[in-house]
């Protein structure tokens, strides 16, 4: 039955279990971490890589075994900003070989490479309304202890 896809059971547990459902107990349990970016990333997705794997491992979300998807990201980003930057260059039409306007195939790069962006950005809890789903251990805590305040 089709339905919203699964996802790590940490993150469950960081949105407080919303659904109440009961845990997957024999979940394997990767090691947080900083993995090194892969030497096939293009030069623009390492440099995006550097950029957030070091916030992911910060806010406990990566792991070593995210290292493909967070490649996928990357280089999604690198089409990404390569599709607008000839966007801004020749503009969202062109002249057809025959002369005739036609939307230029960088839009539809661009448009593509958004949404595979998108996707992973959810993945990992990088957008404002999947970060509003986690909450952190520490935010957990001080709802806990309202009473300790007082």
């Amino acid at each position: 039955m089709p339905g919203p896809n699964r996802q790590p059971t940490a993150l469950t547990i960081l949105k407080g279990n919303p659904s109440k459902r009961p845990l997957p107990e024999n979940e394997p349990k990767p090691k947080v971490g900083t993995p090194r970016a892969p030497k096939h990333l293009s030069d623009v997705a390492k440099k995006h890589w550097r950029k957030v794997v070091h916030e992911l491992a910060a806010a406990k979300i990566m792991t070593c075994l995210d290292t493909d998807a967070l490649s996928l990201y990357c280089e999604a980003y690198a089409r990404w900003i390569d599709a607008n930057e000839h966007l801004q260059k020749y503009g969202t039409v062109v002249k057809s070989p025959k002369g005739f306007p036609m939307q230029s195939p960088y839009l539809s790069i661009s448009n593509k490479a958004f949404e595979q962006m998108k996707a992973m950005l959810n993945e990992f809890g990088m957008t404002p309304a999947s970060r509003t789903k986690v909450q952190t251990v520490a935010d957990k805590d001080k709802k806990t202890d309202v009473w300790g305040e007082l």
